[in-house]
């Protein structure tokens, strides 16, 4: 990872624990294209927090997640066609091409992500961003393919991309 790289996500992970107030000021100056996944998370409030249950172990989601690089490290391992296959090693780096050899969606999650697409006015960036995040969540899962659901989750970490965001103080 490049410096320029490093700053980059350095200042993108910021801007998620930045408070209302300060976002307000910079989202004018935010690329949604840019951002893989982005999320708008509420308060919890105090009443709330004191009945929660506790949810998946930690553990358990580090796990998931190796087994999720390892699947990724295994299909880059294997160079088809000569492209730049060995240059990657997750789903996040690869080229439009590899897209659509690894994240092909099928017929109905292609008409789900056409839907998506114009009703939010999503660009042909974000159309990647979501098939990139779909094979993702499709490996941490163990899917083989990715499937409807999968879409569906990838799409609704695209809340930037709607077009109303700057209105909704997002």
């Amino acid at each position: 990872m490049t410096t320029i790289s490093i700053c980059v996500v350095t200042a993108m992970a910021t801007i998620l624990f930045l408070t209302e107030s300060i976002f307000r000021m910079i989202r004018d100056y935010i690329i949604p294209d840019r951002i893989d996944i982005h999320c708008e998370v509420q308060a919890v409030p105090f009443a709330q927090l004191s009945q929660m249950q506790p949810g998946e172990p930690s553990a358990a989601i580090r796990e998931r997640v190796i087994r999720a690089r390892n699947i990724q490290t295994e299909r880059f391992s294997h160079p088809q066609g000569g492209g730049r296959e060995g240059a990657i090693h997750c789903n996040a780096q690869m080229a439009e091409r590899m897209i659509h050899q690894y994240a092909e969606p099928d017929a109905a999650s292609l008409d789900m992500l056409r839907m998506a697409m114009e009703r939010l006015k999503l660009s042909a960036r974000a159309y990647s961003r979501i098939l990139k995040v779909a094979r993702t969540i499709a490996d941490l899962a163990g899917s083989e393919k990715v499937e409807s659901m999968h879409i569906a989750e990838a799409i609704g970490y695209r809340n930037l991309d709607r077009g109303d965001w700057a209105e909704r103080g997002i």
